[in-house]
């Protein structure tokens, strides 16, 4: 008989803990509120009491331990940013940057994510050389699914490197990274998706797409994943003023998807062929596949032309991990999760905030935390549920 996962199991337990806990709160509230009001947390945010605070604790320590296994320090940075630092940098996402009032004379922000702050102190402390992981809470103005994991207040698990290498490898090693730790925790199957930046911008460039609507087309082919390539059409003409012939052509590249054999056929490519950054992406994507293959990890890697990721920061290599439904799995309970690690090359970022415009070469990943402790909580109670629909008990 197959064990669940020893997180699993922890969690089971946990829950029956956190049900007595708030059970013996309940008992206590009521006195010192205006009649009529509700108390509660701010939308987008949860209360962990010590069973759930202690598995999240055991969830990051096997990210910790991975990260330190692959070199890296750890280092930490303010939650308040200056606005000017965080904006600029997140495309259509920066009206999701929780905004503050003129705190006497300095206009500030919650952060957003960490790879943004981490470029900041590596610009103000003039670092050119570091593998470093940062894990802490970021704040985004977004429109909250807690079933899904998607909070306004949030953990993020970020490992960098940051400096002059090998080509690739470093970009190699967050893969492998985000494997090692998916495997670690036992979530079930699950596929990390690669593309790259300078491939897609080829890509629309031959599909004739002016440089100046790069950036929003890439937001709209990164829904491929959510809705049918039908409705993405219908937003590239109806809504970024695309043509639909161009359109048609666009849809040609970003519904492939495969691995070396993929990487080879686009290198023949009469079109792309032609495009230098186009066939710079292609020969870094193979050399790319020629490591993890040496890792032993390409069964769980598929390059796929329609990853863009929304952030304006990246320049090369991008990178997503889904979990993939298992044939026993509750659709309804699992479903429309979103990925549950996501990253790539952003070698142009340092460079904004130095003085002279020296660039770094950076490359990271950052692990959804959140998402993954939902996903937990979800099917621990779809386990529970089955056990009470079959007479069962714990």
């Amino acid at each position: 008989m197959l064990r669940p996962p020893p997180l699993l199991l922890l969690l089971s337990r946990c829950s029956a803990a956190a049900r007595r806990f708030l059970s013996a709160s309940r008992q206590g509230q009521g006195q010192g509120r205006a009649v009529g009001s509700v108390l509660k947390t701010p939308k987008g945010t949860r209360d962990h009491p010590p069973a759930q605070a202690a598995l999240r604790e055991r969830l990051l320590g096997t990210v910790v331990a991975c990260f330190k296994r692959h070199g890296a320090a750890a280092i930490d940075t303010p939650v308040l940013e200056l606005r000017e630092t965080l904006m600029g940098k997140y495309g259509d996402n920066a009206k999701l940057i929780y905004e503050l009032q003129d705190q006497g004379g300095e206009l500030l922000a919650l952060r957003y994510d960490l790879t943004v702050p981490f470029a900041r102190y590596l610009a103000m402390n003039k670092i050119t050389n570091i593998k470093r992981y940062h894990i802490a809470k970021v704040y985004r103005r977004d429109n909250p699914a807690t079933t899904r994991g998607r909070y306004r207040e949030f953990y993020q698990c970020d490992f960098d490197i940051a400096g002059q290498f090998d080509p690739m490898l470093p970009d190699a090693e967050c893969l492998r990274i985000v494997y090692e730790i998916l495997s670690d925790l036992q979530l079930g199957d699950f596929l990390i998706k690669v593309n790259d930046r300078r491939i897609l911008n080829g890509v629309l460039a031959v599909c004739g797409i002016p440089e100046s609507k790069f950036i929003t087309t890439c937001s709209t082919i990164d829904k491929l994943d959510k809705v049918p390539w039908e409705d993405v059409k219908n937003e590239m003409v109806g809504e970024k003023g695309l043509s639909p012939e161009a359109a048609d052509r666009i849809g040609e590249y970003v519904q492939l998807h495969g691995g070396l054999d993929l990487i080879e056929q686009l290198l023949q490519d009469p079109k792309l062929s032609q495009n230098k950054l186009a066939k710079e992406g292609l020969g870094d994507m193979k050399l790319l596949f020629e490591y993890l293959t040496l890792f032993g990890i390409t069964g769980k890697i598929s390059f796929d032309l329609s990853l863009a990721r929304g952030l304006d920061y990246y320049t090369g290599v991008i990178f997503e991990a889904v979990l993939l439904q298992q044939e026993n799995d509750h659709v309804e309970d699992l479903v429309g999760i979103g990925s549950v690690a996501g990253g790539g090359r952003y070698d142009g970022l340092v460079g904004m905030f130095d003085p002279k415009g020296r660039k770094v070469p950076c490359v990271g990943v950052s692990i959804g935390i959140e998402r993954i402790f939902s996903i937990l909580e979800q099917r621990v109670k779809v386990g529970a549920a089955g056990s009470v629909s079959h007479g069962g008990g714990l």
